[in-house]
This record gives C-alpha cells, structure tokens and sequence, in this order.
C-alpha cells in the first residue's frame, strides 16, 4: 500500500490516497463536530437547567410588563389628577361653593392611593400568573 519511506502509492483508479495529515484534520474535524453534538445534546437533557431559564425568562417578562403597566397607571393618575386639579381650581371659584372646592381637593390624595394600590396589585398578579407556569 505504501512504500517504506511512507510515500501513498496510487489506488486503483489511479488517484492517490490521502495521505496521514489530511486524514488527521478529517478526524480532528470530526471530533469537534461529535463534540459540539454531545454538548448540545447535554444541554437538552439538562431538564433543571432548562427549567431554571425559563423561569428566569418569565419573571423579566413579568418585571417588564409590570414596569409597563405601572408606567401606564402612573401616567393615568397623572392626567386624573390634573382634572381634579383643574375641577377644584373651578369650584373654588364659583359663586359661593369653596366648601365643593376643599372637597375635591381632599380627595385627591385618596385617589392616588387608590390607583398605587391598584398598580402593586396587577403587578402581584402578574408574578404570581407567571410563577404558576
């Protein structure tokens, strides 16, 4: 098949064998390749590791959306509470009705309350749907 002094004699076609470092890198290939396959297959196997990731993945999606919606609610009571800014400011003005004024103006407070207590609520919701998945 080869000479003593490791020259590749031609097969029967003619063409010559490869010689021993192409079929060293073609191993070497290879085993990367099988490697790479193991290590993949490893990772899917992995079910506490798969779980730990999409739990984690769920409590962002659940911090960003409550971000969102507390965004949304802060924005909200923003707005509210400039109407009610703008709803006493007119009754204090009025002919007479102070009293309607002071009214309006005590309860805005408990308004924004009420709306921070709605806002922690979804977002305890939201962890808590998230958890249960």
């Amino acid at each position: 098949m080869s000479d003593k002094n490791g020259a590749a004699k031609p097969g029967r076609n003619g063409a010559a064998k490869p010689d021993v470092e192409a079929l060293r890198a073609e191993i070497k290939r290879t085993r990367t390749e099988l490697g790479e396959t193991v290590q993949a297959l490893a990772a899917k196997a992995d079910v506490k590791a798969r779980a730990r990731q999409q739990v984690e993945q769920t409590k962002q999606r659940v911090m960003a959306q409550a971000a969102e919606v507390g965004d949304r609610v802060r924005g909200a009571a923003h707005q509210a509470g400039g109407r009610a800014r703008s709803a006493a400011e007119q009754a204090g003005s009025g002919d007479g009705a102070s009293g309607a004024g002071s009214l309006v103006r005590r309860r805005v407070v408990p308004a924004s309350l009420v709306l921070a207590g709605a806002v922690a609520l979804v977002g305890v919701i939201l962890i808590v749907r998230g958890s249960r998945r």
